[in-house]
């Protein structure tokens, strides 16, 4: 079976690119990136740009139009991030069956665990990202929710053929007990979604000059706000708490956060370790996956998933963040 980016040579990249308009320098550099394919690509006498090709079929065209204009509503409030580059009114080009858009190239150094100066101006960012996101919803792009993360994470896992089959019941009892603890919980804290990041790890927030942006809005989606708050907490609980405190402090400068989602922390982890395997099977056709991700399918692999997953059934018991 070939691959979605069988056809994607550097020769190909450069000609996509200099076909809206750019004059290459010949020069291609390969990202690490596995969901799409990226490259730096060289501009005669300019900065290098960022060329994204997105990977076929997993989001319709207007979709990707969706996360560029969520990008430039950002950008014309100020919210540091790196919106795409525009060629007679258009972000999204066509080329040889691949769709693909260029960014201004960022670099920057991503957060520092733990650090509380950081993580409060990090908290102001993502204030300022929520109080854009909040003012309408996403029509084109999916929301976050136990269905899509959970229940048909674990459908594709258990139809893949990927767990070993020592460790399938196993896996399959404790992936089950856990979807039932989360599609309680989060029946027992409705929240009112808004749009996201959706992928807020570190990471994906690059500080340079002392001031913080945003890269990589490929997984926005409706959710809720917490999302995009809980992968800056680390460390044990009274560490977290500190951060947390943080975080808010500095995020609640820009918009207001309900406590009521803080429950949904421990369940959004769960749904987020589902859904990487998940993802994980989904593309193992793609060969970046089988090289990259050699593990994968291992008995190791899923013995420590049914350990994870057993600690976040017991994660969910605990009492949950508070603010003070």
């Amino acid at each position: 079976m070939s691959h979605p980016f069988a056809a994607l040579t550097p020769d190909l990249v450069l000609d996509a690119v200099e076909s809206i308009g750019y004059l290459s320098d010949a020069r291609v550099l390969a990202l690490n990136s596995y969901e799409n394919r990226v490259y730096q690509v060289g501009i005669e006498d300019e900065t290098p740009l960022i060329a994204k090709f997105y990977r076929p079929g997993r989001w319709s065209d207007a979709a990707i139009r969706e996360e560029h204009s969520f990008s430039f509503e950002l950008a014309e409030c100020e919210v540091p991030v790196v919106a795409p580059l525009v060629r007679d009114g258009e972000t999204l080009f066509e080329h040889a069956g691949f769709r693909f858009a260029l960014f201004p190239r960022r670099g920057g150094r991503a957060p520092e665990p733990g650090n509380l100066d950081q993580l409060y101006r990090l908290g102001q960012l993502l204030g300022r990202l929520h109080a854009v996101g909040s003012l309408k919803p996403f029509a084109h792009r999916e929301a976050l929710a136990v269905g899509n993360f959970g229940h048909e994470s674990l459908a594709t896992l258990l139809n893949g053929g990927f767990i070993p089959r020592s460790l399938l019941p196993a896996y399959e009892s404790v992936a089950r007990d856990l979807l039932k603890r989360l599609d309680a919980l989060f029946a027992a804290h409705p929240v009112q979604a808004i749009r996201l990041h959706g992928d807020c790890h570190p990471g994906n927030l690059l500080c340079r000059d002392d001031t913080f942006h945003m890269v990589d809005l490929d997984d926005c989606r409706m959710g809720p706000a917490v999302q995009d708050l809980w992968m800056m907490l680390a460390g044990e609980r009274h560490e977290r708490l500190g951060q947390l405190s943080e975080l808010m402090d500095g995020y609640q400068e820009f918009h207001d956060f309900n406590p009521r989602e803080l429950p949904l922390i421990e369940g959004l982890r769960s749904l987020r370790l589902l859904h990487y395997s998940a993802w994980l099977a989904r593309r193992w056709d793609d060969p970046a996956f089988p090289i990259s991700f050699p593990w994968f399918g291992s008995e190791r692999y899923w013995g420590e998933q049914i350990l994870i997953l057993r600690e976040q059934l017991a994660a969910l018991d605990e009492e949950p963040l508070k603010l003070f």
